[in-house]
């Protein structure tokens, strides 16, 4: 992806609705240029175009989230990876980190088991014949491409893995990192029983932003890997709780 199309994308996904001719104006190219750009870019699903602007895909749709702070994210999970041997079996929740981390485990190692809610992440790493993949069961929400539900803590019972790899939506002071969805958060508790340990991965800015639903998981071993652009009072506040902080 070029630097162009990651601004682009950072705009759009900040100012929600944009004009094409702010947009040119912007980035100092033209607007035949920046129609060009947005036609190849929703052609990809990472945002949508109508007459004379452009907006971000649902926001729960992870293929549309991936490419927002790509290159921040890119590198958050190579860093998770690291913590992921040959041969290990581990679970990894929804969302564009967690997905780019399974992009990376099957780029990089070698049998690793991917056990996951996720059927964006089953689909994402599907190509990969050095990777597999147990798609938890549930029911499934069409926009995240998620399964959720009593079923997900039924199937997440028949594991048992080192690591939980997730994403997070915010963070709010004492309670710690939260969801923006009550059946996703739901999903993650009961996958981080079968979990020795959770991992969360997410942009630093995420820990400026409040979401509704807390994942209250402070009874398991947490580690937060994020990008450098983390403040030194929200590293102190994440580490108040016993997080451990990783830096990408």
């Amino acid at each position: 992806m070029s630097k162009r199309d990651s601004k682009i994308l950072e705009i759009v996904t900040t100012q929600q609705r944009v004009e094409v001719a702010a947009l040119a104006e912007t980035l100092g190219v033209s607007a035949v240029t920046i129609r060009k750009d947005l036609d190849a870019l929703q052609a990809k699903g990472l945002l949508i175009r109508e007459h004379g602007y452009a907006m971000p895909t649902n926001p729960n749709d992870v293929g549309g989230r991936l490419a927002y702070h790509y290159e921040e994210k890119r590198l958050i999970a190579r860093r998770a990876a690291e913590l992921v041997p040959d041969g290990a079996a581990i679970m990894l929740e929804s969302g564009s980190c967690c997905a780019l981390l399974a992009r990376e485990l099957a780029d990089t190692k070698e049998g690793v088991t991917i056990i996951t809610n996720s059927a964006f992440v089953a689909t994402y790493v599907r190509d990969a014949a050095n990777v597999d993949v147990v798609l938890l069961g549930g029911t499934f929400q069409r926009d995240s491409q998620v399964m959720v539900g009593p079923l997900v803590r039924t199937c997440a019972q028949e594991f048992y893995v080192d690591r939980l790899f997730i994403g997070a939506d915010g963070w709010i002071g004492d309670v710690g990192f939260t969801n923006a969805d009550q059946m996703r958060a739901d999903a993650v508790r009961s996958m981080a029983e079968a979990a020795s340990e959770v991992v969360v991965l997410t942009e630093s800015e995420k820990l400026a932003h409040r979401s509704a639903v807390p994942l209250r998981l402070r009874d398991k071993p947490m580690t937060l890997v994020t990008d450098d652009g983390i403040e030194d009072e929200q590293r102190r506040n994440v580490r108040k709780l016993g997080i451990e902080v990783i830096l990408a």
